[in-house]
């Protein structure tokens, strides 16, 4: 046995006031079910805020900060394992606290691993730590994200992404996401799966924010031609859904379908066969035992390697490690 699988690892959760509560209580709960379902802890776990004591949050709920972030002492910072930072409505005024935002960046020097929950990613980015990477955080806060640092490589969809030593997640529960996939790098993944069984919760949660982001839902059109063929589409994933097929099918000309369809909908066609395709692949995947090529035919792609890549942009797992997961999932 190693040292750092004989000893809890120690992570600090970093908070502030007007937080999320469940950025930090999720996680923090996750890695306190680890330890009570181990022979010995895990995980050495703290609450930090700019002082110890009541900590407001932006619910009725408030957290105790078990200490404050100044206190953690430069030897403390040496064995740090882990560095998670919550979000929540408080963290523009956070990553303008500079004491705050130098902790954060002396932390993560020292961590062997950061991770940040929703909007959390805002801290992170100030601190300079997601310059050239790339990163998630809640859907309706991705833009802003995006337009206030950019160098830092936004993603709005998965539910969590990692890129390096830096993990990032979406909103509020996808910090949970998050937190069980540290448990499974961290100790495997049946401890994995019996924590995420004890919250009742999906081991690997499946799609990303586009389920959930009216931003990207689909806009009903007032074209009947277009609303035919929305769920001609929808029935139809494995055959020929090109620009021209499918402009052909409302007796437009290319340029004039490709225009319409945008504005009435709100995406591009290739965008919606897209996510009408990956829907299709995922559902068989779950339900269904076909081999990937057969599979990927079936839904309309060229070949398996096209699916593959898609599974990795859109959900950041491969076809096949989604259909173990999320069989796991159904099962637990």
């Amino acid at each position: 046995m190693t040292n750092s699988e004989a000893s809890p690892r120690s992570v600090l959760c970093l908070a502030f006031e007007d937080c999320q509560v469940l950025d930090a209580a999720g996680p923090l709960e996750a890695l306190c079910k680890a330890n009570e379902l181990s022979p010995a802890p895990r995980y050495r776990l703290a609450l930090l805020a700019e002082q110890a004591g009541p900590l407001r949050t932006s619910g009725v709920v408030q957290l105790q900060a078990e200490r404050g972030y100044r206190a953690v002492s430069t030897r403390e910072l040496r064995d740090l394992d882990t560095l998670l930072v919550a979000g929540g409505r408080g963290v523009m005024r956070a990553v303008e606290d500079a004491e705050l935002i130098d902790f954060v960046r002396r932390a993560a020097g020292q961590a062997r691993r950061v991770a940040s929950v929703c909007s959390g990613s805002f801290i992170l980015a100030e601190a300079g730590l997601l310059d050239g990477r790339r990163a998630t955080t809640h859907w309706d806060s991705a833009e802003l994200l995006a337009s206030r640092y950019p160098r830092v490589q936004v993603d709005p969809d998965p539910i969590y992404i990692r890129d390096g030593k830096v993990w990032t997640s979406a909103g509020v529960t996808a910090g949970i996401d998050m937190t069980l996939a540290l448990i499974e790098a961290d100790h495997g993944r049946e401890l994995a799966r019996a924590v995420a069984r004890q919250l009742v919760v999906y081991m690997m949660r499946p799609g990303g924010q586009d389920q959930f982001s009216p931003h990207l839902e689909l806009r009903p059109p007032q074209d009947e031609r277009l609303t035919r063929l929305l769920d001609w589409i929808e029935s139809h994933a494995g055959g020929d859904l090109s620009v021209p097929a499918l402009a052909s099918r409302c007796a437009m000309s290319e340029r004039s379908f490709s225009r319409r369809f945008t504005a009435e909908t709100g995406v591009t066609p290739a965008r919606f066969v897209e996510r009408i395709r990956l829907e299709r692949a995922r559902r068989l995947l779950v339900e269904s035992d076909q081999q990937l090529e057969r599979l990927a035919a079936a839904c309309g792609f060229r070949s398996a390697e096209v699916l593959r890549r898609l599974f990795q942009r859109h959900l950041g797992l491969s076809p096949s490690e989604y259909r173990e997961r999320f069989r796991t999932a159904l099962r637990a």
